[in-house]
């Protein structure tokens, strides 16, 4: 197994701030919490995948679970837009998709 939890979760974090750079100050707690739990369930996944308990299908829909509970977390904080959620996200699991995608031998993310 190869994913990384801390670099996991920093490099999203980074990814996750240079999108929303006007709200960080608002959002940097929730942030930080997100992405370790982002960066854990992943490292979750590959546990999973690597010792065959989890399919393609079931990694896929651990991480959109995941996925979602960050959106609804990310939404709830005052100013925060749907759309800027949408950007953050998908800023933190582009700077993480390779790493991850080759981890797992399947395109997750």
């Amino acid at each position: 197994m190869s994913l990384d939890l801390e670099q996991l979760s920093q490099a999203m974090l980074t990814a996750a701030k240079g999108q929303v750079a006007e709200n960080w100050p608002q959002i940097k707690d929730y942030a930080e919490q997100e992405a370790k739990k982002l960066a854990e369930n992943l490292v979750l996944i590959e546990k999973l995948k690597f010792t065959q308990q989890i399919s393609d299908e079931q990694a896929k829909l651990m991480h959109q679970m995941q996925r979602n509970a960050t959106q609804a977390v990310l939404l709830s904080v005052q100013g925060m837009t749907e759309l800027m959620a949408e950007q953050a996200l998908n800023a933190a699991l582009d700077a993480v998709k390779e790493t991850v995608n080759a981890a797992l031998n399947f395109t997750l993310l």
